[in-house]
């Protein structure tokens, strides 16, 4: 079980949304790259990364700051946010991002996806945002018709190397992430899945390491972490035990 921590990136600065609405921005670091080095310093394995203006504009729009926290640290960066076309995935990768996100092409260009993962084996991974079971696209502005499952469901075969499901309605809001629902899509297909929206205190790190939780790969903390609602040293710890004892 992977947690990784998340940075938004908005107007090059560090904020975490409120379900998905740029309105309703908090920044929590003017300095990303410096805020990527404390959680790597904390004793995380892996960063999240989500380009927001990105997500909205359809090409990204934070690459000075995602190029600085690539600079600033060592462990992995997984990036999503404003990955339409080939050329910019190839672009990202070939910066060092570990493993590119891609959220609104998967539902309006499989191909890409399918494509993009042959290329890159075990480098692409589909972010899935659902509002009430519907896949939202266009930085969650757009609901679109098919559901998460239905939408993974045309990528099993395609070699990706995870799927991030988001629950828009738990997102930065603290309420906990929607494990059953998670779970749901992880037993229903045979690619990794990454839980993300709503985590909120070490309860969900104590539900994460539980055996029904067991497919999935790891969860994403962003709200929790920056204000202090999770010890990261408390949830690294717990998971660390955890793969011990396994």
């Amino acid at each position: 079980m992977i947690l990784f921590p998340a940075i938004d990136l908005k107007n090059g600065q560090c904020v975490r949304l409120e379900q998905g609405d740029m309105a309703r921005a908090t920044v929590f670091n003017l300095d990303p790259a410096a805020q990527a080095k404390t959680f790597e310093s904390q004793g995380f394995e892996c960063l999240h990364v989500v380009d927001l203006d990105g997500a909205f504009a359809g090409k990204p729009m934070n690459a000075q700051a995602v190029e600085a926290m690539l600079k600033a640290v060592k462990m992995p960066v997984q990036l999503g946010g404003g990955i339409r076309d080939l050329a910019t995935i190839e672009a990202w990768l070939g910066k060092g991002i570990r493993r590119v996100i891609i959220g609104t092409a998967a539902v309006r260009d499989p191909a890409l996806v399918k494509e993009a993962a042959k290329k890159f084996p075990g480098r692409v991974a589909v972010g899935l945002d659902a509002r009430d079971g519907k896949v939202a696209v266009e930085g969650w502005a757009e609901t679109s018709t098919v559901t998460a499952l239905d939408i993974a469901k045309r990528f099993e075969d395609a070699g990706v190397a995870a799927i991030i499901f988001t629950d828009i309605a738990r997102d930065g809001l603290l309420k906990g992430l929607n494990l059953d629902a998670t779970i749901a899509l992880a037993e229903a297909i045979s690619i990794p899945v990454i839980a993300s929206g709503g985590f909120a205190s070490i309860d969900d790190v104590k539900a994460l390491l539980e055996p029904r939780a067991k497919k999935l790969e790891g969860a994403i903390s962003g709200r929790a972490l920056y204000d202090g609602r999770i010890d990261p040293a408390e949830a690294l710890a717990l998971i660390r035990n955890a793969r011990t004892a396994a």
